[in-house]
């Protein structure tokens, strides 16, 4: 005699994913703060790794791609020639793939706090303009501290994320959907009088 098993409702898989993913979170976050150097080894696999498969997809849109030029082909080949070579780089040197990582953000957020102080001086920010010209500076300042000090500055955003993750998984707990499910509503019947 076989027994039928019903198949879970909406609800339970809802706060099954809920749980999955808060206690993922904290999970996580532990593992950033115990070991900072694993996950900075696993951060620099991944980017890594990133760049290959981004390669790759670059590689194939130059061949297959109908809707490119000659010209603009072998530039994304090209492209995407160098981008998976530096990803093999960053695979064979994983310390070498995180300092190239802590560049990106540092010179990402100096451009992005020199854009937001012109935008804020121009009075074109969608903020009052002393938040943006504020927000710049400290844009730029912490874009020359990733700058000139990578390792330290990598090392802090694993910590600060590890702290983050482990917030934001107990956050989701909060957000958990009650065991119950909501009471069903009857349709109102109108009459034509």
């Amino acid at each position: 005699m076989a027994s039928s098993t019903s198949a879970p409702s909406p609800l339970a898989l809802e706060r099954g994913f809920v749980i999955a993913s808060a206690i993922t979170a904290i999970v996580l976050g532990i593992v950033a703060l115990i070991w900072p150097g694993a996950t900075l080894l696993t951060v620099a696999l991944l980017f890594g790794a990133f760049l290959v498969v981004s390669g790759i997809f670059r590689l194939v849109i130059a061949f297959t791609s109908d809707n490119l030029g000659t010209g603009l082909r072998w530039l994304v080949g090209i492209l995407g020639a160098l981008v998976v070579v530096a990803g093999v780089f960053a695979l064979a040197n994983p310390l070498l793939s995180l300092e190239i990582l802590a560049y990106v953000i540092a010179f990402g957020w100096i451009f992005d706090g020199v854009a937001a102080i012109a935008a804020g001086v121009r009075g074109e920010s969608a903020t009052p303009r002393w938040l943006a010209i504020v927000s710049g500076v400290i844009s730029i300042i912490a874009g020359g501290v990733m700058l000139f000090l990578p390792a330290l500055g990598i090392a802090t955003l694993v910590l600060v994320g590890g702290w983050i993750l482990i917030a934001i998984g107990i956050a989701t707990f909060f957000s958990l959907p009650s065991k119950k499910a909501p009471a069903a509503t009857t349709p109102v019947e109108t009459s034509n009088a």
